[in-house]
């Protein structure tokens, strides 16, 4: 990538930076990255100089006739006023690649975006940023660790950094926050238009936190599946590491993982069951080397991340199944271990039997039920034969 010299003054508004406006609206051309924005520069010496030149000086810019086009008939349609009045009136800023305020971070990867936009408190330089990511179609595992880890790393002063889908990442998201944490969600499209649209109250509660959400996206542009993969460079992009807690072998949270190698951030991988289609994506990640995550201080210490509060003086045991997502109180049923419970049944039918049937049939709840299967799945107690179907072990039923 060409360099772009870090000249601005502050890049988030027209009054500190009135070069802004016209990266906003050269924004707007596909194909108009940070390499041809350089080479803009280069000839032009600012881009609103490109902005009011001749069609044939832009194209002897080097960015290319097709793109000289586009810029050129995008000045008779777009207003670059009126777009930052428009971002004005949303509450979003934006902020240029050669601003200081631009996250360094992300502003040393591989084709970083030219123009970033937010709501929220973003800042230059995050030194504890975090992403948790996983599949839409989490498990209650998934989503109890989650929980654990995100809450932990919010507490420890560590700020999570996910794509606000459904599944992991509002998970991950929601952890931070019921931990008076920061978190950071970045989309797909424009702000202008949440999605999914589900989680709106999520995005807007993130806002008043003092977190934000962030986009490479103009204004009016809609989510698309072709959007998230480029997403997802920037999440690894703004952090120093990833944790992924479930996805499949070929997801979006493997393309992240594979952005955040590319951009020499650490990843961490959160074992699951081998039976769980869910968990071959961090399982196969731990068998390449990724960390072995079962708690937050599994983070905190690759990381060297020293905690804003002191945590908690524990055992070893206790840290391992407290992070495995099986409370104390959820291991006890009327005085009875429920993995034990769960296991006597399963192998009294002889069959595979569902997580919920199993729930019914022992009188527990379907989330401490399918908590403790996982467990137990990881530990060869059972076996996972279908979609939260299970069957006791061959070893089990013969002891």
């Amino acid at each position: 990538m060409a360099a772009i010299s870090h000249t601005a003054q502050n890049g988030t508004d027209t009054a500190h930076d009135p070069e802004l406006k016209y990266w906003v609206a050269v924004h707007r051309v596909y194909g108009i990255g940070p390499k041809r924005i350089a080479q803009l520069l280069a000839h032009f010496g600012s881009l609103e100089l490109a902005w009011t030149a001749s069609f044939s000086d832009i194209a002897s810019s080097g960015v290319g006739e097709e793109n000289a086009k586009t810029l050129y008939a995008l000045r008779s349609q777009t207003s670059p006023e009126r777009e930052m009045e428009r971002l004005q009136e949303l509450g979003i800023r934006a902020v240029r690649l050669d601003s200081p305020a631009y996250p360094k971070r992300l502003a040393q990867t591989y084709d970083p975006p030219p123009v970033i936009y937010y709501r929220g408190e973003l800042p230059a330089d995050d030194p504890a940023a975090v992403a948790i990511v996983g599949s839409r179609r989490c498990t209650s595992y998934g989503r109890e660790m989650t929980r654990r880890i995100g809450a932990g790393l919010a507490r420890s002063g560590v700020s999570i950094y996910s794509g606000l889908a459904r599944g992991i990442d509002g998970a991950a998201h929601r952890a931070a926050l019921d931990a008076k944490g920061k978190t950071v969600a970045v989309l797909g499209g424009g702000l202008d238009a949440i999605y999914p649209r589900e989680h709106e109250s999520l995005a807007s509660e993130i806002v008043e936190t003092d977190g934000a959400l962030v986009t490479e996206y103009p204004v009016g542009t809609v989510a698309r599946r072709e959007h998230f993969p480029r997403r997802n460079r920037v999440i690894s992009g703004l952090t120093r590491g990833v944790v992924v807690v479930e996805a499949a072998r070929k997801s979006g949270a493997m393309l992240t993982v594979k952005w955040a190698l590319e951009q020499d951030r650490e990843v961490f991988a959160v074992p699951g069951s081998v039976m769980s289609e869910n968990s071959a994506g961090p399982n196969w990640l731990i068998q390449q080397g990724a960390k072995l995550t079962t708690s937050h201080l599994d983070v905190l210490d690759e990381l060297s991340i020293t905690p804003k509060t002191a945590e908690p003086a524990v055992s070893k045991r206790e840290v391992t199944q407290g992070e495995l997502g099986v409370d104390s109180l959820a291991r006890k049923n009327n005085g009875t271990d429920i993995e034990s419970r769960i296991v006597q049944h399963l192998a009294e039918i002889g069959a595979p039997c569902h997580a919920d049937e199993i729930a019914r049939s022992i009188n527990a709840q379907v989330a401490e039920v399918t908590s403790a299967l996982s467990v137990l799945a990881l530990n060869g107690s059972v076996d996972e034969v279908g979609p939260m179907t299970f069957l006791a072990s061959a070893v089990e039923s013969s002891s």
